[in-house]
C-alpha cells in the first residue's frame, strides 16, 4: 500500500470514530475525560522536562502533537484531502514521517474510544478519575498495542531527529510556507517546521535526542506497567500524585 492510500485510510479510520462519538455524546463526552486526564498526566510526569531549557521545546511539542486532548481534525482533513499531493510536494523522509504519524493518530484515537466506553462503564462509582482511570485502562487492556503505540511514539521522534541532519531541508520547508498553506497543507506544515526546529535544537546537544527519547520510553514503559499491574490502591494513588505535579 502507498504512502497516500495509507494516510487516508488511517484518517477515514480516525473520522469515523469521531462520527461515531457525535452521534453518542455521552461516549464523546468520555472520550474527551480521557483525552484530558491524559495529557495532565503527561504533564505531570514530565513536569521537569518542561522546565528544562534543554529538554522543554520538545517535551511541550510531544503534548501538543501526540498526547494532547487537542482537536485535530483541521489537521485530518487536510492529510486526507492531499494525501496523494504529499508524494509529490515533500522528499521521501518527510513524506515517511506523515505516514507515520497518520498510524499513530489512528491507533491513539482507537484506544482512547476504547478507554472512553471503559470510563463509562466505571461511572460515578470510582472512588476518583485515577482510580477510575486505572479501572478503564485495565478493561481495555492491549498492553501490545500500548507497548506498540509507544514505539511508534519513539520512532516519530527519531524520525524527526533524522530530518534535521537532511541537507537543505529547512531551508526548503521555509520555502515551502507558502505554496503548502495555499494547497491546504498549512497544519501538515506547521507541524513539520514545529518538529524540525524543535528537534534540530535538541540535535545540537550531544546525546540530547538519545536522552530525550530514553527518558520517555523509561517513564512511559513504567507508567504502563503501574497501569497494568501494581496493587490498584497504590497505581491510584501514584497517579493521582502525578496528576497534582501538572501545570
Amino acid at each position: 500500500m502507498d504512502a497516500a492510500q495509507t494516510i487516508r485510510d488511517c484518517i477515514a479510520d480516525v473520522t469515523a470514530l469521531r462520527l461515531h462519538r457525535t452521534g453518542d455524546p455521552a461516549l464523546g463526552a468520555a472520550v474527551g475525560s480521557v483525552k484530558s486526564l491524559q495529557a495532565r498526566r503527561f504533564r505531570g510526569t514530565y513536569a521537569d522536562l518542561m522546565d528544562s531549557p534543554a529538554f522543554g521545546p520538545a517535551a511541550r511539542f510531544f503534548l501538543e502533537e501526540l498526547y494532547s486532548d487537542t482537536d485535530y481534525t483541521d489537521r485530518d482533513q487536510q492529510f486526507g484531502r492531499i494525501a496523494g499531493t504529499l508524494q509529490t510536494m515533500f522528499p521521501q523522509p518527510v513524506v515517511n514521517a506523515a505516514v507515520a504519524l497518520a498510524v499513530l493518530h489512528a491507533q491513539t484515537e482507537e484506544l482512547d474510544q476504547d478507554m472512553g466506553r471503559a470510563w463509562l462503564v466505571q461511572g460515578a462509582d470510582a472512588a476518583n478519575n485515577a482510580a477510575r482511570y486505572t479501572a478503564a485502562w485495565r478493561t481495555v487492556g492491549q498492553r501490545h498495542a500500548r507497548q506498540q503505540q509507544l514505539q511508534r511514539v519513539l520512532a516519530m521522534g527519531n524520525d524527526l531527529a533524522r530530518l534535521t541532519r537532511t541537507p537543505g531541508l529547512r531551508m526548503m520547508l521555509r520555502m515551502m510556507r507558502g505554496p503548502a498553506n495555499a494547497a491546504g497543507m498549512g497544519a501538515l506544515q506547521k507541524f513539520l517546521e514545529a518538529g524540525f526546529d524543535t528537534f534540530g535544537q535538541l540535535a545540537r546537544q550531544r546525546g540530547g535526542v538519545e536522552q530525550f527519547l530514553a527518558t520517555i520510553e523509561q517513564r512511559e514503559r513504567a507508567l504502563m506497567d503501574l497501569l497494568f499491574d501494581a496493587d490498584p490502591v497504590t497505581c491510584g494513588t501514584q497517579l493521582n500524585h502525578t496528576l497534582g505535579q501538572a501545570r
